[in-house]
C-alpha cells in the first residue's frame, strides 16, 4: 500500500513539473506576424557606374575568405574582380556596379524607409515588391549621421507595415527582421533584444538597440519588428571581422527614424542640436579626483567657440548629470537627447562645478554640417619635470595658430615612464589644465606640479589632434 501511494504521489508530480517546464521552453510563434508583414517589406537594388580608374574597397578590417557566402556575394555583385578590383570593364570603358538591401513602406502612396549607405551614390534605384513588380525609385532625402534614407516609387494601395515605439521595448524582448540577406529575398530571422541605447564611435546621435538576430550584407535597411507586429527599428549595422554575423546586430529605433523621415519630406534634410561641447565619460579615477560618489554624467573637456554652450556659460571640467531632467549616466547618452531637441529651444542641464551643483539653462543651437579638423602638434625645446616625468615647453604664437590652442597651456616634448605616461599623455599633447588650475606656462606648470598630493587622483585636461580629453593621474611618491 504504502509503494503504491509512492507511485501516485510520483505521477501526480510529474503532472505538475512537466507542463512546467514545457511552458518555460516553449519558442514564440511567428508565422502569423510574418504572414501579416511580409508584403510590406521590399527588396532595394542600385547600380553605380564606376569610372574604369577607380577602385571599389572593402571596409577597413574586413577580410572576405576565399569561397566563403560572402565573397559569393560580392562576385555576384562587384564582378570577379571584388571590391578592391580596378574599376571598368577591361577596354577602359566604365562599369556598373550593383548593389542590394532591404526596405521596408511606411505610406499606401509609396514612401520606403531604408538605409543612407544602401543608396547613397547610387545613380538607380529599383525598388522590388513581393508581387514581383520592380519600380524606379527617388531620393526624397538621405542623411548620413542616422542612416535613414526615405525614398518614393509611383505607386498606390501599397501594403504598409505597423510602426510602434522602441520606448518599451525590454532587454530580452523576442524580435523578428525580414530582409534580403545574400539577395535572399524576404528572409525572416529571429533573436531578443541584447541592450539598448547602444553608442557605436561613428553614430553618436543614434541610441541604438543591439540584437542577436541573424543580420547579413543585404538585411540593411529592413524592419526589425516586436512580437505586436509592430516595427520597433530599422536594422543597420553588424559588427564582425569577417563580414558576416557574428551575433551583434544594431537597429535604428523607430522614433529616431521616423522624425528623420518628418524632416526628410518637409525640408529635403535633417537639423539637428547642438551643444557645442566635447564629452567623455566619468572613469573611477576621474570620479574620486572630482570627489564624485560614483562615476556618472558626461565631463566636458573643452568648448567649441561661439557655441551655445559657451553662450550659456558652461565650463571646461563641468560634468552634466542632468538634460530636461533625463539622468546622464555616460556620456553616450547626452548626443541623442541634444539631437532631437528642436534648434531655438531652451534645456535645462544639471552640473556638477568643483563639488557644487548647479542649474545651466543653454538655448540650443544647430549642429554645424562640418566636423572640426584636426590639427597636428610640435615638437619643441622642452624643459623636464622630474616628479611626472615629462618635458613641456611654453607654446609659440605659430604653434598656438597650428594646434587650435588658447592663450594658455605647455606642449609635452617627451612622456617617460611615470605618473603622466601611466595615465596617459603622450609627446604632442598639450597640457590645459590640473585639477581646477589652468595652465599658463611652464613656470606655472612646474609650481602646480611640486604641489600635487600623493596617493590621490588628479584630474589632467590634455588637447590631442584637436580634442580635448581628462585624464586621472596619480603620484605616488
Amino acid at each position: 500500500m504504502f509503494k503504491r501511494m509512492q507511485v501516485v504521489a510520483l505521477l501526480s508530480a510529474s503532472l505538475i513539473v512537466f507542463p512546467m517546464f514545457a511552458n518555460a521552453v516553449e519558442l514564440p510563434d511567428f508565422t502569423g506576424l510574418v504572414e501579416k508583414n511580409n508584403t510590406a517589406v521590399v527588396n532595394i537594388s542600385t547600380s553605380q557606374k564606376i569610372a574604369a580608374n577607380e577602385q571599389l574597397q572593402l571596409p577597413e578590417g574586413l577580410d572576405v575568405p576565399e569561397g566563403s557566402p560572402l565573397d559569393e556575394f560580392f562576385k555576384h555583385y562587384f564582378g570577379e574582380g571584388g571590391p578592391g578590383a580596378p574599376g571598368g570593364n577591361g577596354d577602359g570603358q566604365p562599369s556598373e556596379v550593383k548593389s542590394l538591401g532591404s526596405g521596408f513602406v511606411i505610406s499606401s502612396d509609396g514612401y520606403v524607409i531604408t538605409n543612407h549607405h544602401v543608396v547613397k551614390d547610387a545613380d538607380e534605384i529599383i525598388v522590388r515588391l513581393q508581387d514581383r513588380r520592380e519600380l524606379v525609385a527617388k531620393i526624397v532625402g538621405s542623411d548620413k549621421r542616422s542612416d535613414i534614407a526615405l525614398l518614393k516609387i509611383d505607386a498606390a494601395n501599397l501594403p504598409v507595415v505597423n510602426l510602434g515605439s522602441s520606448e518599451n521595448l525590454k532587454v530580452g524582448s523576442w524580435v523578428l527582421a525580414i530582409g534580403s540577406p545574400f539577395g535572399f529575398e524576404h528572409s525572416v530571422t529571429a533573436g531578443i533584444v541584447s541592450a539598448k541605447g547602444r553608442s557605436l564611435p561613428s553614430d553618436n546621435y543614434v541610441p541604438f538597440i543591439q540584437t542577436d538576430v541573424a543580420i547579413n550584407p543585404g538585411n540593411s535597411g529592413g524592419p526589425l519588428f516586436n512580437m505586436d507586429g509592430q516595427v520597433i527599428g530599422v536594422n543597420s549595422q553588424i559588427y564582425s571581422r569577417t563580414g558576416g554575423f557574428m551575433g551583434l546586430s544594431f537597429a535604428i529605433p523607430i522614433e529616431v527614424a521616423m522624425k528623420v523621415v518628418e524632416q526628410l519630406k518637409t525640408q529635403g534634410h535633417v537639423s539637428r542640436g547642438w551643444l557645442g561641447v566635447q564629452i567623455q565619460d566619468v572613469t573611477r579615477e576621474l570620479a574620486e579626483s572630482f570627489a564624485m560618489k560614483k562615476p556618472q554624467g558626461a565631463l566636458v573637456s573643452k568648448i567649441l567657440p561661439k557655441s551655445p554652450a559657451e553662450a550659456a556659460g558652461l565650463q571646461i571640467g563641468d560634468i552634466i548629470t542632468e538634460y530636461n531632467k533625463q539622468e546622464i549616466t555616460t556620456s553616450a547618452s547626452l548626443p541623442p537627447m541634444v539631437g532631437i531637441t528642436k534648434i531655438g529651444e531652451s534645456a535645462s542641464l544639471k552640473v556638477i562645478r568643483q563639488g557644487q551643483v548647479k542649474e545651466v539653462q543653454v538655448k540650443i543651437g544647430s549642429l554645424p554640417d562640418d566636423d572640426h579638423p584636426v590639427l597636428g602638434s610640435a615638437e619643441p625645446e622642452g624643459k623636464a619635470v622630474d616628479r611626472l616625468g615629462l618635458s613641456v615647453s611654453n607654446i609659440s604664437p605659430e604653434q598656438r595658430e597650428q594646434l587650435d590652442v588658447a592663450h594658455f597651456g605647455v606642449l609635452v616634448h617627451e612622456a617617460k615612464a611615470g605618473p603622466a605616461f601611466d595615465a596617459g599623455i603622450r609627446r604632442g599633447d598639450v597640457i590645459l589644465r590640473i585639477q581646477d588650475q589652468v595652465i599658463k606656462d611652464v613656470k606655472q606648470f612646474n609650481e602646480v606640479v611640486k604641489g600635487l598630493p600623493k596617493g590621490k587622483s588628479i584630474a589632467v585636461l590634455v588637447q590631442r589632434r584637436g580634442g580635448s580629453l581628462f585624464l586621472a593621474m596619480k603620484l605616488k611618491d
